[in-house]
């Protein structure tokens, strides 16, 4: 990846995630809740999501909010190779993010025009990362690699890169998460669990949105 390219996919990526604050990360099993979901989300002031591979439905579902929710910004998580980074910007996504860093998945990133969040949780998959101009990391999985006290621990020898964590971070630490100077946005499921997506229950997403991203207002 040459620096320039790498340094103005960042910049997107960036400029997506640092208005955001928050990221929910959707597993979503049936299609037919995908458009309702992301609106009762957007509705919620929480605009940037991540659409997991994680389903057989994932790619239509993804592809169903990009068409029906133009104030969505789409992105595609769980990416783990090559093919799913070009499945993930044939369908329009504007990022794509991955759990792990191999060094396939970052080639096949540095070759795409998609912006990619790759994921790490040790230094020296942070330095593998790095080799390759990725200065904006996805920290997974968040809490059980050493939460807060291992962010810390690579802001000494890692000073200028900036991580989104994933994994454990919910509604009653995100805020914390979020005062680290080197967290830029956090990801999680915990804006809308699997119960309230089966059951419909798009108006209490939406309650939970707005009192989140109150409450990071405050902070």
């Amino acid at each position: 990846m040459t620096g320039l390219k790498a340094s103005a996919k960042q910049a997107a990526l960036e400029q997506i995630l640092i208005p955001a604050r928050i990221v929910p990360v959707l597993t979503i099993d049936r299609l037919e809740d995908a458009v309702p979901l992301a609106r009762a989300l957007v509705a919620g002031g929480v605009n940037v999501l991540e659409v997991t591979f994680r389903t057989e439905v994932a790619a239509e579902a993804a592809k169903a909010i990009i068409a029906g929710v133009p104030n969505a910004i789409v992105g595609i998580g769980t990416v783990l190779n090559g093919d799913d980074l070009h499945r993930a910007q044939a369908l329009g996504a504007r990022f794509a993010v991955s759990p792990g860093a191999t060094p396939e998945l970052l080639d096949a990133a540095a070759a795409s025009a998609l912006p990619l969040l790759p994921g790490i949780a040790t230094a020296s998959e942070l330095m593998q990362a790095q080799a390759r101009g990725f200065g904006l990391l996805k920290f997974f999985p968040a809490e059980q690699a050493g939460g807060i006290p291992m962010l810390r621990a690579l802001a000494g020898p890692f000073p200028a890169t900036r991580f989104c964590p994933t994994g454990g971070v919910n509604a009653g630490n995100v805020a914390t998460w979020l005062a680290e100077p080197n967290v830029v946005a956090a990801g999680g499921s915990w804006l809308c669990p699997a119960s309230d997506i089966k059951s419909g229950n798009w108006e209490i997403i939406t309650g939970r949105c707005i009192d989140a991203m109150r409450t990071l207002r405050k902070k």
